[in-house]
């Protein structure tokens, strides 16, 4: 029987870290944000709606989605939010949903950043697992990856689900707060036993 897991965390929680170590465990990784940019990207599937519906200045010169311009407007207009999620979210539903039809793994785990905000994901999985951690790591951690100023990541966090939301939704929470990597394998390695992988 294949194990369907949701994997979810805040920005910064080391959630890409934790998908990674079960991809090298023998599961198979489907990464929502990877299909977003794929859709996003030159070409992408994405592009010709994103551009009928909020216009060709959030396309940029090579054709992707202006990310940056796209961002502050969605931040600053949650209609507009739903507007993207709408065109996104079918594309990257039917591209997740290809990738898990493919598995042979005995483990598919689907690494969604907003996966407790939305209520599609949570009947198509098994279990959920939470990497989390605290705020002031999460923020720490951002601005050492993306350069981000303390304004950005603060209304990246206020677009995403509370922590305690997040924890409540957990069938299972991997704490990553000052863990190191070789800490980290550890609780994935208990996680699979967990499961029964």
């Amino acid at each position: 029987m294949v194990l369907r897991m949701g994997l979810t965390g805040g920005v910064g929680s080391g959630k890409s870290t934790v998908a990674s170590m079960l991809g090298d465990r023998g599961a198979t990784v489907i990464d929502a944000d990877a299909i977003s940019r794929a859709c996003t990207a030159p070409g992408g599937s994405a592009i010709p709606a994103i551009a009928r519906a909020f216009g060709w200045e959030f396309v940029g010169d090579d054709g992707a989605l202006h990310r940056e311009r796209m961002r502050s407007r969605v931040f600053s207009d949650p209609q507009a939010r739903n507007q993207l999620e709408a065109i996104l979210h079918p594309l990257i539903a039917a591209e997740m949903a290809r990738q898990a039809n493919s598995s042979r793994a005995r483990c598919v785990v689907f690494d969604i950043p907003l996966l407790v905000e939305s209520p599609r994901w949570r009947p198509q999985l098994d279990r959920i697992v939470v990497v989390d951690c605290s705020r002031e790591t999460q923020i720490r951690r951002v601005q050492v990856r993306s350069q981000w100023d303390l304004p950005t990541i603060e209304r990246v966090m206020q677009n995403q689900c509370s922590r305690a939301q997040r924890l409540a939704a957990a069938d299972a929470v991997l704490f990553n707060d000052g863990k190191s990597l070789e800490q980290l394998r550890t609780l994935v390695a208990e996680l699979e036993q967990r499961f029964g992988l």
